[in-house]
């Protein structure tokens, strides 16, 4: 296995790994910051998270939302997705296309998810789309020399 891990880490996970202490996922952040994965981001993607943190169900202050973004874009690679965007698979929900192309452009390792509709096409995506679950499954069998 190759480190770090490229992985494209949609927006729910995003959120949930950094506004959530109890988060089962938490640990995903520790990965960034040790180098262990290079989170993927492109301009839709990016926006897209910017969109989402400022939702007021959160409640987040403009110097909390800088906060949480100075704890995650800095670690992130930017990606530029090429014109014309790389085909992918149809999706039930067309917002989640950009994490598809980012995957591809990014040459993404996984794209990490708990979106259903994301992972419904698993199957049918070049890329493998993995729960955090699976991602902490596959990272410890490889620590495990499994």
């Amino acid at each position: 296995m190759r480190l770090p891990l490229r992985l494209v880490l949609d927006t729910n996970v995003v959120v949930s790994v950094l506004l959530f202490e109890s988060s089962s996922i938490r640990w995903i952040r520790s990965l960034w910051q040790l180098d262990a994965i290079v989170p993927l981001i492109s301009h839709d993607t990016r926006e897209e998270l910017l969109r989402v943190l400022l939702l007021g169900k959160f409640g987040l202050t403009l110097e909390s939302r800088t906060f949480l973004l100075e704890d995650y874009l800095p670690w992130c690679e930017m990606i530029t997705i090429p014109d014309p965007r790389p085909d992918v698979p149809e999706c039930r929900d067309p917002s989640d296309a950009p994490f598809l192309e980012l995957a591809i452009a990014g040459q993404a390792d996984f794209l990490v998810t708990g979106d259903n509709d994301l992972l419904a096409i698993a199957p049918q995506f070049s890329i493998p789309i993995i729960t955090p679950a699976a991602l902490g499954q596959h990272l410890a069998g490889s620590w495990n020399g499994v």
